[in-house]
């Protein structure tokens, strides 16, 4: 009888017409796939897909977080859909119908995903664009559902050789309320036990952090529960962009590949990661595309970086996400110094991280009582994103496979993440993907801030190619 988590229910009731938590993949395919196929295949794997065959279950007055209820009888024409491209079918006019598809909710009286087949596509190829409620899924679940609908081979594999779990039935309307009223009972002391540990932790939650005094009383804190010190984290307010500030409706969404082997001879020549040197290219593009629109500030962006708990051994159900804040170097010219930067920044977080998890998103979800929820979630962020946003920009690297993968017989050319943009983290979305030896980069922006996503998209092999000049400048 699974029930959603605080955190689950926390990315349904922060949506608003702006504020939406979708989280999508465009894939392109090398060929056009048939719709018919496509749902044939679905109805083969989906049985072994718990989170597509599962839609909401409301408690009555709101008292308590949704169930989940196993839908048995799936409407697979109503999820699985068609659009076309008119000529040429370039990239930029399949950006443009992700960019509105991706802006839709979707219907919560149904389970909470749709794939779309776009054809026209130039090439000979087609996009497969599939979105899905982040309260059904986190980075690594999505990447688990999208993992079952694709095959090794052209040929598609048989079903596991198991019987699919069936989820128990959510209880009736009077069990659910029974439940909620416990769960209300008890939030008193879920809000004080917060409390208690959000002290140790007051320098890792964002617009806490920054009041004054936070760093020592967290570090206080730790040293009186024996936890010892940890590494310190920066508490920079996030200075004023243009894509600070409240979202509109409206999405703008653009990709671009670049080679994984230079990013790795990169990391190879300067001694540091390839997600610091991903997170140094999603810097400089930035900076460049800020000197062109009104100037680039003189401290660094504040960049929300999500990190699974999963890596940190939390394996529950649900999302197990959280979010730490990063300094992200645009202020510095210097490709070399601007890496150096960023790899010294995002130390600094995995080290604390490894120390102590931030737990903080999950643990404040769980604090609140669920019939407020709605309500003071989306007053929090309305009121957060008018007064300070405390995060300018988030920017995601998610490793992948390294060999090609197929659907239905087509081959996967590419897959370019599709993530989410709100009030409080800032009208830019960097997402990064490494599949097949490219990196895919999605880059969602809010329509009114940001207009061309594809302007600061095509900054993206620029950035790079001042790492690479850098590093053939380096002595033998």
């Amino acid at each position: 009888m699974p029930q959603l988590t605080a955190l689950d229910a926390q990315f349904l009731q922060f949506e608003t017409d702006t504020n939406i938590a979708n989280i999508a993949g465009l894939a392109i395919v090398d060929g056009d796939l048939n719709r018919a196929d496509l749902q044939a295949l679905l109805e083969r794997r989906l049985p072994y897909v718990p989170a597509l065959r599962r839609r909401l279950a409301p408690v009555p007055l709101g008292l308590d977080h949704p169930y989940w209820a196993q839908e048995d009888d799936l409407d697979l024409d109503y999820h699985v859909r068609e659009i076309g491209l008119p000529p040429p079918g370039d990239e930029r006019q399949l950006a443009e119908q992700v960019s509105r598809l991706h802006a839709r909710r979707l219907d919560r009286g149904r389970p909470l995903w749709e794939i779309y087949l776009i054809h026209g596509l130039s090439g000979g190829r087609m996009g497969l664009y599939t979105k899905i409620h982040h309260a059904a899924v986190d980075g690594v679940g999505g990447a688990d559902v999208l993992a079952a609908l694709l095959d090794l081979g052209p040929e598609p594999a048989e079903p596991p050789p198991y019987e699919p779990e069936h989820d128990a039935p959510p209880p009736g309307p009077a069990g659910m309320l029974a439940r909620g009223l416990v769960r209300l009972a008890g939030n008193p002391a879920h809000a004080l036990r917060f409390a208690a540990q959000a002290v140790p932790v007051l320098d890792e939650i964002p617009l806490l952090s920054r009041l004054p005094g936070a760093g020592v009383v967290s570090g206080f804190a730790r040293r009186l529960a024996g936890r010892g010190r940890a590494p310190g984290l920066p508490t920079l307010p996030a200075p004023k962009t243009p894509f600070s500030g409240p979202v509109s409706r409206h999405r703008r969404f653009a990709f671009a590949s670049l080679p994984l082997e230079e990013i790795k001879e990169v990391r190879k020549a300067f001694g540091v990661t390839v997600n610091d040197v991903v997170m140094t290219v999603c810097a400089g593009a930035l900076r460049t595309w800020l000197a062109a629109h009104g100037g680039v500030p003189r401290r660094p962006l504040v960049a929300g970086v999500p990190f699974s708990l999963r890596d940190a051994g939390v394996d529950e159900p649900g999302n197990q996400v959280t979010l730490m804040t990063a300094p992200l170097a645009v202020h510095v010219a210097d490709p070399v110094a601007r890496l150096h930067h960023v790899r010294h920044a995002m130390h600094r977080i995995k080290d604390r991280f490894s120390v102590a998890p931030a737990r903080w998103l999950r643990e404040f979800s769980e604090s609140m009582p669920a019939a407020l929820m709605g309500l003071a979630s989306r007053s929090a962020f309305g009121l957060i994103g008018q007064a300070s946003p405390p995060i300018n920009v988030i920017v995601s690297n998610v490793p992948g496979p390294q060999f090609p993968l197929y659907v239905c017989g087509a081959r996967l050319l590419s897959l370019y993440p599709v993530s989410v943009i709100s009030d409080v983290s800032g009208g830019v979305n960097i997402t990064a993907f490494s599949y097949d030896g490219s990196l895919h980069v999605g880059v969602l922006t809010d329509r009114e801030m940001v207009p061309d996503a594809w302007e600061l998209a095509g900054y993206l092999p620029g950035s790079l190619a001042e790492l690479r000049a850098a590093q053939a400048s380096l002595p033998h």
